[in-house]
């Protein structure tokens, strides 16, 4: 794992206490790194019905499962996001991401390279797991119109989301997406065909669906302090709950 900032440089300059590093203790456990969200997830479900799905729709996508008990919660990442959507549209100077998924409604998805996309091992293999934003390759939509690329990529994506509840102990009654994902209306469109419970972006539960992340990384901060543990052994695969993150003081 890379850290970009420097914790201690971060903490003098803002005269604060700054907490990094929040995922090398995981991965020196056996971990893989991510997600580390849950547990934050956990407690903005508390007040929902369970169990429940909270899909996040980044570069990657990944999901938590909350079950009605306290210590039911398993995550992982599921697949490819918006990541391939936004590098395609970019990539042939369309702007940064697909607005409200306009060029996948308007194109055709290929079912052959969808199917070769969904035999990737990844989808077989047991959680915890997780991916990078560059798991999987453009090449095989370069064939295709820009429009049938968009659509199939899109397909993509909400069809590894549909595949993921195999992995989950039992179906939940509700589907919470945040992440940029939610705003892509297309995707949104596809799984509420795809699957069988009610699906709503984040803001329909009260949750500000732009700061999330990052009021799930503050959350992890105060843990963080309080030695509190910020990956388990069903969200990151690590051996024992760990504590992560590295306190630089002013």
């Amino acid at each position: 794992t890379v850290q970009l900032g420097d914790g201690k440089l971060l903490a003098r300059s803002l005269e604060i206490p700054v907490i990094n590093d929040f995922r090398s203790e995981d991965v020196k456990n056996g971990g893989e790194g991510a997600p580390l969200a849950p547990i934050f997830h956990s407690v903005l479900a508390k007040t929902l019905e369970k169990p429940v799905a909270i899909l996040n729709i980044g570069g990657v996508a990944n999901v938590t499962w909350v079950g009605k008990q306290i210590d039911e919660l398993i995550a992982f990442d599921v697949g490819p996001g918006n990541a391939m959507i936004d590098d395609w549209v970019f990539s042939h100077g369309l702007g940064d991401y697909d607005k409200n998924g306009g060029i996948a409604a308007s194109g055709f998805v290929n079912a052959d390279i969808l199917n070769q996309y969904l035999s990737h091992n990844f989808f077989y293999e047991k959680p915890p797991k997780s991916l990078d934003r560059n798991s999987f390759s453009l090449e095989l939509v370069k064939g295709l119109t820009i429009e049938d690329a968009t659509a199939t990529l899109s397909e993509f994506t909400a069809e590894s989301i549909r595949n993921s509840q195999v992995f989950f102990p039992s179906p939940v009654t509700q589907w919470i997406v945040c992440g940029g994902g939610r705003l892509n209306g297309e995707l949104m469109r596809m799984l509420r065909v795809k699957l069988d419970a009610q699906v709503v972006r984040s803001e329909e539960v009260g949750w500000d669906g732009d700061a999330l992340e990052a009021q799930a990384f503050a959350f992890l901060a105060v843990r963080s302090m309080m030695k509190l543990p910020l990956s388990f052994p069903n969200t990151t695969g690590v051996k024992k709950s760990t504590v992560g993150g590295v306190l630089n003081l002013p």
